[in-house]
């Protein structure tokens, strides 16, 4: 029997900040748009296929460090019939560089084959026959119907699941709880890009230990308190309380004497 990915540990809650109005959330996901105007995924990838490899690869690793090894993958093992001749043997030694590659190995081994068997070695654009498949979860599977299928959906990640609780832009205790809040509040006709949106905000911009919120193209809009400066200003006043002034001594007032009659 394939074997199916450990489940996944929850991201680590932030703060989560007071929700957005929806005017706010229409100007928030609006700047971003005006900052990146043409979002893509930075995984590199040739066909839904290809994506789909890399994008469960990508699991709790880098794009950067999937980008280093798929080249040589993929020209091994352009399809998914060349990937299932392979087998996790064959597919193991391009991917050591990456985190939990043994595990992978197996599930790409075991992907390739149900898509041979079952889709003709075609990748489905159904949720349910994708999260069939082997190393592939919700999140892998919302990836790959948003940009290989052109799909409106939201794969919330560590960075968009801390975006969303941190500007208040979608606050939820769990992954499934932002995504759902995601496509709940934001503009439809956003939600093709506002996947790519986040994700890359996220990464590049609201960072996990100090978001930059100086270059923030959404910070007027954000309610994340206190706001980052910028590397040499001063901290602003919302970000230290001004120190309580000391109370000055009291002045011990002596009554004055009572004249007496002479």
């Amino acid at each position: 029997m394939p074997e199916k990915p450990s489940k996944p540990s929850q991201p680590s809650r932030p703060r989560a900040a007071k929700p957005l109005s929806a005017d706010e959330v229409r100007h928030f996901i609006a700047a971003l748009a005006r900052a990146n105007p043409n979002p893509r995924t930075e995984l590199q990838y040739r066909d839904p296929f290809t994506l789909l490899v890399a994008v469960v690869l990508s699991a709790q690793t880098t794009d950067a460090a999937v980008n280093r090894a798929t080249p040589a993958l993929f020209a091994a093992a352009p399809d998914a019939r060349a990937m299932a001749a392979l087998g996790a043997e064959g597919i193991a030694p391009f991917i050591r560089t990456i985190g939990l590659w043994q595990a992978k190995a197996r599930h790409l081994a075991a992907l390739a084959r149900l898509l041979v068997e079952r889709h003709g070695g075609a990748v489905p654009g159904e949720r349910d026959a994708l999260e069939a498949l082997p190393g592939v979860g919700r999140k892998t599977a919302n990836v790959v119907l948003n940009v290989a299928f052109g799909e409106a959906t939201m794969a919330v990640d560590t960075h968009i699941f801390r975006v969303s609780n941190r500007t208040g832009l979608a606050p939820g205790k769990t992954p499934r709880a932002v995504e759902e809040a995601l496509l709940k509040r934001l503009p439809p006709e956003t939600l093709g890009d506002a996947h790519h949106w986040l994700i890359l905000h996220g990464r590049y911009v609201c960072r996990a230990r100090k978001p930059e919120c100086w270059r923030c193209a959404a910070a007027a809009w954000c309610h994340f308190t206190p706001k980052t400066p910028a590397p040499g200003a001063e901290t602003p006043a919302a970000a230290t309380p001004r120190p309580t002034p000391p109370r000055p001594p009291r002045r011990r007032v002596r009554a004055s004497p009572i004249a007496r009659p002479r």
